[in-house]
């Protein structure tokens, strides 16, 4: 299982998500890592109530071991149900990397 499976399985897992997007942005940064770089984009009935913060370390602490491993950056676009709806469904996409080779 590669980073990208082995990060959407523990998701799924942990919130039941009601929508989940992960992107592997990894072509889009410097350097030679294939699975370094990822935008999360999750819906879940579990992030209602919760504040920013506490929703990224809630899904900083779920993916611990991949952080202090081979992922280098991950973008959170974390929503309850009813932030999405009210979002109309917006994806945020990641900025080019200033270090990438052009």
């Amino acid at each position: 299982m590669n980073v990208e499976e082995k990060i959407s399985s523990k998701l799924k897992g942990a919130f039941e998500p009601i929508h989940l997007k992960l992107l592997n942005e990894s072509h889009m940064h410097a350097g030679t890592a294939t699975e370094s770089h990822f935008n999360l984009l999750l819906v879940s009935q579990s992030f209602t109530n919760l504040k920013k913060v506490q929703r990224h370390q809630a899904v900083y602490k779920l993916l611990s071991e991949e952080l202090a491993g081979p992922v280098h950056a991950l973008a959170l676009h974390l929503y309850s149900p009813e932030e999405w709806a009210e979002s109309e469904n917006k994806i945020i996409k990641s900025p080019n990397c200033e270090g990438k080779n052009n």
